[in-house]
């Protein structure tokens, strides 16, 4: 475990750069006050800046020298008396002027399990913040983080676990070396890529082509944190790719710097601090250097900020400045990777480090070189930046060799420096590690110093210098001859990709073309580059675009009927003149294209119909057919189609409507209903906004209303409680001949003037005509008159004509019947053509039942047909002819009667009565009418 002191360290610095102009300022005023005050025992007592004594509340007296400065003279003020020691600017500036002494962390005194370190980090945080950790807010911590690297007279001391070696202290990720720790849903991720102790010796990884173990680049390092443990600005070894993953714990806070304003961010280092980096180029090297990020971004440095939790990897790429700190008790994993497009940057690097003096953790020459005599194993990505790297490093070596040789070595010597250590073979002015080629000389043979700096090495004449080379200048091509076989048939390829993508319809490959050459990529596994995405893209769009054109173009796959708006594809005529456009700008050329511009042509002409047809006000309805037919045809999303179904709908509507209510003889001849009526109202309510349309609407609407009102009428005349007049029936029955449709109630009140009419008829019949009726038909009539819900004027005289008839009757009745008679009147008046013995008394009610007179038998009776009893004209007369008959009889009866006791009878004795005795057989009386003599009895 690691101490960091951040007064030792960060404050320091800080400190340096707060007050680095302030200082030069300060030291000219003093130097011009000490040499005309140097006397005056007073001085001291006066602030060095302004001169004077008084303010003394604001009076600051230096730790060091004791001089005095007013706190409001100083640049920048102080709002307040600093707390423990100060210094003044002198002595600051005579602090930094002494030889520079390695800044750094503190090697901890006390080592910790894990278990302790997470106690007493989780201490320390609760115990600093007054709080629970875990209701400490990230926002809170770096605020107090910052706050406690600018304070100069604060020290706050925090313990980090850092790079750690997983080889001694094992690995967070489940390893091969240890497969009793994980269980079995661990085992996936034992070969995992992510796992941190595979990325760096992945196939397409430059580092594992490295045989040494390098730890924190090849062999992860582990880290523990603790609140505000900080890892300082620095950017990786060889500004390699690096890769943190965070196991458990609290977030871990990181800033950073794009790898290409990493110039900028020196620049604006060394201008906060240029003491620091004049005694120690290296010093960002050195990962003891903090600095806010607002003064970096105060410089126009950009920063980016990212709070790292739990489970989630941090990924810097090559020369990237950054650092952070921890927000409390976590656990970390590190190491580094190269891709091959990391070799540019790490030769670029090499020669970076040549400036600064700095060692180099691996040989990049030698690297490059191993990789060559494994051509044929190389991803195809580091197989061709291998050949560039090499193709820069063979003609910077020629050149070297040639600047060499020309200064006059004579003496060469092949040596295999893959077998001599790396301090052995280290540049002894730039610490760069040769490979290639070295100088040496013989007056020191154990030193030696790369070809660039090849004069630094001693003052020995050129003659005494040998040139010790690994290849000759004519191996190294042979070297990359493989390398460039693999690498010119790539270049060949994305060459063709190149030339044949593009906008240039005369230059532009068929995608067929294109098929050939990313199935030629695929079978030769080459790598996934800008290149080949763009590839793959344009295939993709290319694709997309020839599949929707052919559907588009080829009628056989539409999904619509020709009466459905319903398409598979709902493309406007601009979105297809876009997407034609869309075709003419792949870099690809696709056949369907010719198959859209025809269907534009097609579209176009449909449109021109359509147009012509809508325009007119009236168009006709085959017209409009044919359009729509042809339109449908088009599996496209045609705005007119909409339309011209609108005007055909409407024009269907209004055809129909104007046959059910024009004045031709056709349309007089159809009523409507209501409900059909309802139907039309209701379909032309849905139809768009026409004149014509609105126009029938009202009509119909009001053909609607008049129907409701003459229905309300007639309902309230039928439903009438009181009788009604003939008149308003009348007047309703001729309202209903102007309303074409038809009336429900209309059959009830035709029905009801038919009867009125009929009763009223046979009432002015009975007035006018000669002829009687029975009285039984007058009351009849008369009781049909008094049903009607109508008032008859009729009915009155009726009722008494009935009236009247009924009291003849009765005054008849009394006079010619007994009240206990079981004769009824009409067979008193009837006339006789037999005479008939009255029963006794039992028998009276079987007697009436059996000898009342039908009307059937008083047809036999008057001697006439039963339908002509009817006819009062022949009854009356038969009746007529039947009263003379009977009154001719009744004079014989009478004469006979008469003679009675005069003549004598075939057995000599006169019968009388009903019962037929003789005159001595009672008390006898004479009948008036027929001079016949009764027994009283």
């Amino acid at each position: 475990m690691a101490g960091f002191n951040s007064k030792s360290s960060q404050n320091l610095q800080l400190r340096m750069a707060q007050h680095q102009q302030e200082q030069q300022q300060l030291l000219d005023v003093n130097a011009k006050r000490k040499s005309g005050s140097s006397n005056d025992p007073l001085s001291k007592y006066m602030c060095r800046v302004c001169g004077r004594g008084d303010s003394e509340d604001f009076m600051l007296l230096c730790d060091g020298c004791d001089d005095s400065y007013h706190t409001f003279c100083l640049e920048p003020p102080l709002s307040e008396i600093p707390k423990g020691e100060w210094r003044c600017p002198k002595c600051v500036a005579d602090e930094v002027s002494k030889p520079s002494e390695a800044f750094g962390f503190e090697q901890a005194a006390q080592e910790y399990t894990l278990q302790q370190f997470g106690e007493m980090a989780d201490q320390f945080k609760s115990e600093y913040f007054n709080m629970p950790v875990h209701l400490v807010s990230s926002e809170y911590i770096e605020t107090e983080f910052w706050r406690i690297v600018s304070a100069i007279d604060e020290d706050v001391t925090v313990e980090y676990g850092a790079d750690l070696h997983t080889m001694d202290h094992g690995s967070g990720f489940p390893t091969e070396g240890s497969p009793d720790k994980w269980s079995a849903a661990d085992e996936k991720y034992i070969k995992s890529g992510w796992n941190l102790n595979n990325l760096p010796v992945l196939p397409g990884s430059v580092l594992g082509h490295i045989n040494t173990d390098i730890s924190g680049m090849m062999v992860p390092w582990m880290y523990v944190g603790m609140c505000f443990a900080t890892f300082c600005w620095h950017n990786e070894d060889h500004w390699s790719y690096s890769i943190n993953y965070l196991h458990w714990g609290e977030p871990k806070t990181w800033y950073g710097v794009p790898g290409s304003r990493a110039d900028d961010f020196e620049d604006a280092m060394k201008q906060a601090a240029p003491e620091l980096f004049h005694s120690q180029p290296d010093l960002l090297h050195q990962l003891v250097t903090i600095m806010n990020p607002n003064i970096l971004m105060g410089a126009g440095v950009p920063v980016y900020r990212m709070d790292q939790k739990a489970g989630e990897f941090i990924v810097t790429f090559p020369r990237a400045y950054h650092a952070g700190f921890n927000q409390g008790y976590n656990f970390a994993e590190a190491v580094n990777f190269a891709p091959a497009d990391w070799l540019a940057m790490g030769r670029a690097c090499v020669e970076h480090y040549s400036i600064l003096h700095r060692y180099c953790v691996f040989s990049h020459d030698e690297l490059v070189c191993k990789m060559t005599t494994k051509a044929s194993d190389l991803d195809l990505m580091i197989a061709i930046s291998t050949y560039k790297d090499l193709l820069k490093m063979y003609d910077a070596e020629k050149e070297y060799r040639r600047v060499v040789l020309s200064w006059g070595v004579t003496e060469c010597e092949r040596v295999a420096f893959e077998l001599i250590p790396d301090d052995a073979k280290l540049c002894d002015f730039c610490k760069t590690t040769c490979f290639l080629s070295a100088i040496t000389c013989v007056c020191s043979k154990d030193r030696l110093v790369c070809l660039k700096h090849y004069d630094m090495l001693c003052d020995c004449a050129p003659r005494y210098h040998t040139l010790k080379f690994r290849y000759t200048l004519d191996e190294i091509p042979v070297m990359m001859t493989h390398l460039k076989e693999r690498s010119d048939e790539y270049e060949q390829w994305v060459n063709n990709l190149k030339e044949g993508i593009t906008l240039d319809p005369k230059k532009k490959m068929d995608l067929d073309d294109l098929n050939e050459l990313l199935l030629e990529a695929e079978v030769k596994q080459f790598p996934m580059t800008s290149v080949y995405e763009a590839a793959l893209k344009a295939k993709s769009r290319a694709d997309k675009c020839a599949e929707v054109a052919k559907k588009l173009a080829n009628p056989s796959v539409r999904t619509r009927t020709r009466n459905s708006d319903e398409s598979k594809f709902k493309v406007t005529l601009d979105e297809l003149e876009l997407f034609a456009d869309e075709m003419d700008s792949l870099s690809v050329r696709i056949k369907e294209g010719a198959g859209i511009r025809i269907l534009i042509e097609k579209l176009k002409l449909f449109k021109e119909k359509a147009t012509e047809l809508l325009a007119i006000e009236t168009p006709n309805i085959d017209d409009l057919k044919a359009c729509l037919d042809m339109g449908s045809r088009i599996d496209i999303e045609l705005p007119e189609i909409c339309l011209l179904n609108v005007c055909l709908e409407r024009r269907k509507w209004l055809d129909q409507v104007q046959s059910c209510t024009s004045d031709n003889e056709d349309a007089a001849s159809i009523i409507w209903t209501v409900d059909y009526l309802n139907k039309t109202i209701e379909a032309g309510e849905k139809l768009l906004k026409h004149e014509d349309v609105e126009t029938h609407l009202i009509s119909l609407k009001n053909l609607k209303l008049r129907y409701k009102e003459w229905e309300q009428k007639a309902s309230d005349l039928l439903h009438s409680k009181h009788k009604i007049l003939i008149e308003d029936i009348c007047r309703i029955y001729a309202l209903a001949a102007k309303i074409k449709i038809h009336l429900p109630s209309m059959p009830a009140l035709r029905d009801l003037l038919r009867k009125t009419n009929d009763w009223m008829a046979k009432a002015k019949a009975f007035r006018t005509q000669d002829e009687y009726i029975y009285l039984d038909e007058l009351e009849a009539l008369v009781r049909k008159g008094e049903n009607l819900p109508v008032i008859l004027k009729e009915i009155k005289y009726l009722h008494a004509h009935a009236e009247e008839a009924k009291q003849f009757k009765k005054k008849v009745a009394k006079q010619f019947l007994k009240k206990s008679s079981i004769i009824e009147l009409l067979e008193a008046f009837v006339p006789r053509f037999d005479v008939v013995t009255i029963p006794s008394k039992g028998r009276k009610k079987h007697f009436k039942a059996e000898h009342t007179i039908t009307r059937s038998q008083f047809a036999v009776i008057l001697n006439i047909q039963p339908n002509e009893l009817k006819d009062t004209v022949s009854v009356m007369k038969a009746l007529r002819q039947k009263e003379e008959e009977e009154i001719r009889k009744v004079k014989n009866l009478r004469d006979l009667n008469f003679l009675k006791k005069s003549n004598d009878t075939e057995d000599g004795v006169q019968r009388y009565c009903v019962c037929h005795s003789t005159w001595d057989s009672g008390i006898m009386i004479q009948c008036h009418l027929c001079l016949e003599y009764f027994h009283c009895k």
